[in-house]
Parts: structure tokens; sequence; C-alpha cells
């Protein structure tokens, strides 16, 4: 990283951003370019291994990429604010990011109740009962995070 003085790398300080989060921007290797998707996310963390999910229709060009090559980069941001420098006429953009990469698998049917709470629990606090016959028709995806890394504009 470029700007030492901006990187983060306390793990509950990425924590902490990735749950002020609202939307994660997966990766996805497409042939020539990549395939960039955002996407709705729940947080789950075991120790420090830190474990994403998302939620899907049944098909789909995400699915078909994930299945010929199950690797993908993330980012998350948030805290954005427009900071102007009168004195110096400029401006720049405060900010907290998290990013990094992993490997996504589909969650088994009998596993997609207690995902879908994680995923609920990102928007919604610690229980939100939501209507359990979408389960049948939604894919739940998680993915493994093998490393991220965390930077951060002060908003002054």
């Amino acid at each position: 990283m470029r700007r030492k003085d901006r990187e983060i790398t306390d793990f509950n300080e990425m924590i902490e951003i990735i749950k002020k989060c609202d939307v994660c921007r997966i990766a996805l290797n497409d042939e020539a370019f990549p395939y960039i998707v955002p996407l709705n996310f729940g947080l789950d963390v075991q120790g420090e291994q830190v474990f994403l999910y998302f939620h899907a229709a049944m098909e789909g060009k995400k699915l078909d990429l994930i299945a010929k090559d199950n690797r993908a980069a993330f980012e998350m941001d948030c805290d954005h604010k427009l900071i102007f420098r009168q004195e110096r006429m400029d401006c720049t953009m405060g900010y907290a990011s998290v990013m990094g990469r992993g490997t996504i698998e589909t969650v088994r049917d009998e596993d997609k109740y207690e995902a879908l709470k994680i995923l609920m629990r990102q928007y919604h606090g610690e229980e939100f009962n939501f209507n359990t016959d979408m389960i049948k028709v939604t894919k739940v995806l998680k993915m493994t995070v093998t490393d991220m890394t965390g930077k951060r504009r002060d908003n002054t």
C-alpha cells in the first residue's frame, strides 16, 4: 500500500468498517475483463476467520462465473464525506474501506436458513423474522476470506 499513513492493519477495526457498510462489490473472473457486481451481504466472524454471505437468484451470470472459477475479490466502503479545503482551493474525499480476496461456495440447502439470518443481521440487527418460503428459490453463497486490507482517510 502506497499510503501507509492510511492503512488499517487492526483486524477488529476492519470488522467494524465492514459492519458499517451496506454493499459489498465482488469481482469475478470473466474471460477478457473482470465482472463486478454490488451485493447485499452478511458478515460472520469466527476467531480471525471472516465469512461473507450473499444471496442470489437460482441462476445467472455470477453463478456461472463462480462455477468456472470460485476465486473472487471484494471491496466495500463507507463514511464518505467531501472535504473542501478553502485555503488550498482543493478537495478530497474522506472514507473507510476494506478489500480482500477469497473463495466462494454455494451454501447447502440445510444451511441456508442460518446463512440468511447472518445476512439479515447486517441490515436488521440480531434477529429478524423473514419469509422462509423464499429459501427454496434463493441461492446462498459463502465467501471464505483469505486476506483483506483496510484503508481510511479521516474527514479532516
